[in-house]
């Protein structure tokens, strides 16, 4: 949890993202929240809630980008959806439980990669020495002291050599566990957690068998690595961290919010889209989900959606929902002079970019 002040949190937010001041002191101050209702008793903690935020502005300003640059200074899973791309429950399509499966699946990954990052010494050791086993397999009698005192110098010669790369390009015959075959089935609509399940079950049928590969020793140190440290992490610990990180931090990023509303008195198509908002209302407020790692409350995701509310108004939202998404920001269009500044200002802006790549052919 980012233990930056509302101002810093603009000031950072500012290298990456022109004017929009408005919306950046928003999400800013709902960051700041989280941090400070994590300080407080538990019996408290509960019963504060995110002040979800409703974006409104053009297509290109920003909104999106300023979502995504406060989870990563939040270090939150974060995904973003098109509120166009779900369907009320009984039609065919996705189904808006879906968005709180996607963002526990964002954020295992997330733990697993940080903790594959704390083990990554331990693992390259350990590949090491097997790399180290298959060029220098054991000898079958080993009576002397003096065999294993040679075989201990060439040990520490390969060793060296491999720190350095001179094998890199040898080619060396390892056994590494068997990947699970991957299954696909067609998911009928609302059952998308039940087929992920029985793709899990599918998966473990393979698991403990291992193969023989013929790799470069630089591909197979690599492969050893990852195998070793998918062994020295826990599982069920990253599981556990996952749900509480996507339940105490998770940010969802909903798109497109305007395209679901009922711009238009008469058509069929208003009823499964006034559905998809009625179907976000306790998604919003808070609800249970099943994932395959377990269930996820919403009651404390920060939810944050955006339209351009070009052809409709924030009004034309039902009610319900507007109330759900109670800090109204809106976002201004750009200018001619900001898009002088999106060229110039942000950290990897667009000159930038190509100054590198333009550099690479000694431009």
């Amino acid at each position: 949890m980012s233990l930056m002040t509302p101002r810093e949190i603009t000031s950072e937010l500012d290298k990456h993202i022109v004017g929009q001041q408005a919306a950046k002191r928003a999400v800013a101050i709902a960051l700041r929240n989280r941090w400070r209702r994590m300080k407080l008793d538990e019996d408290l903690r509960n019963e504060i809630t995110p002040k979800n935020i409703l974006m409104i502005g053009p297509t290109g300003v920003g909104k999106t980008e300023i979502a995504r640059r406060l989870a990563k200074l939040a270090h939150a899973p974060f995904i973003k959806v098109e509120a166009t791309k779900f369907t009320e429950v009984g039609y065919v399509g996705r189904d808006v439980e879906s968005i709180v499966r996607d963002l526990a699946d964002v954020s295992v990954k997330m733990i697993r990669e940080a903790e594959m990052q704390k083990v990554q010494h331990l693992a390259e050791d350990l590949a090491e020495e097997r790399i180290l086993d298959v060029l220098l397999p054991q000898a079958r009698n080993d009576d002397t002291e003096i065999e294993n005192d040679s075989q201990s110098t060439a040990r520490q010669v390969f060793r060296k050599k491999l720190r350095q790369g001179d094998l890199d390009e040898k080619e060396i015959e390892i056994k590494v566990a068997e990947s699970p075959a991957g299954v696909e089935i067609m998911a009928p609509p609302g059952l998308e957690d039940m087929t992920s399940q029985l793709k899990s079950m599918f998966s473990n049928m393979n698991t403990g068998r291992k193969r023989s590969r013929r790799l470069t020793v630089k591909a197979a140190l690599k492969v050893l690595k990852d195998e070793e440290a998918a062994k020295l992490i826990n599982e069920d610990e990253i599981k556990n961290r996952a749900i509480e990180a996507a339940e105490q931090t998770g940010i969802v990023f909903i798109d497109e919010i305007d395209k679901v509303t009922n711009q238009h008195d008469a058509g069929s198509a208003s009823v499964s889209r006034e559905g998809v908002q009625r179907d976000l209302l306790p998604l919003i407020e808070g609800s249970t989900v099943s994932t395959k790692y377990g269930s996820i409350k919403t009651d404390h995701i920060l939810f944050i959606a955006s339209g351009a509310f070009h052809l409709s108004k924030p009004s034309d939202l039902i009610p319900e929902l507007q109330g759900r998404l109670p800090i109204r920001v809106e976002l201004d269009a750009l200018t001619a002079q900001d898009f002088e500044r999106i060229l110039e200002e942000p950290n990897a802006s667009l000159t930038e970019q190509y100054q590198a790549l333009l550099g690479t052919e000694d431009l």
